[in-house]
């Protein structure tokens, strides 16, 4: 039997790995970390105890070119506050998707990263 601990790190495949470090260190604010000398261009990041690893693709034969669909992979980030996460992507023109009163049992906004990864931020509504 596996006995897992936590989600260590989710890699997302990105065609410009400047114009993606843009986004996510300038933009979403996240937090970059040292990544070891790999044979392949890319980024690590931060987020609390996990990891998001960005990894350049320039061929791009891995990545979407549709909006956001929530059976496609993605990456989930829990905020501390969905008002604030509302607030900061529209004061940076990111467009979203919001699901307040998601099923899921907690708030719910999307959003694509300039390679269209889907990113969902996750909290509870209330705050």
């Amino acid at each position: 039997m596996i006995e897992f601990e936590h989600i260590h790190h989710i890699s997302l495949a990105v065609r410009d790995l400047e114009k993606a470090k843009r986004f996510y260190s300038d933009i979403l604010k996240f937090r970059e970390i040292e990544r070891p000398a790999f044979n392949s261009k890319g980024v690590w990041y931060a987020i609390g105890d996990q990891q998001l690893h960005l990894l350049e693709h320039p061929t791009g034969e891995t990545l979407r070119t549709r909006g956001v669909d929530t059976t496609d992979g993605h990456c989930a980030i829990w905020v501390k506050s969905y008002q604030q996460t509302i607030q900061w992507l529209e004061s940076n023109h990111i467009t979203y998707e919001a699901r307040p009163n998601s099923i899921a049992g907690f708030a719910q906004i999307f959003i694509l990263d300039l390679d269209h990864n889907i990113i969902e931020f996750a909290a509870n509504y209330d705050s």
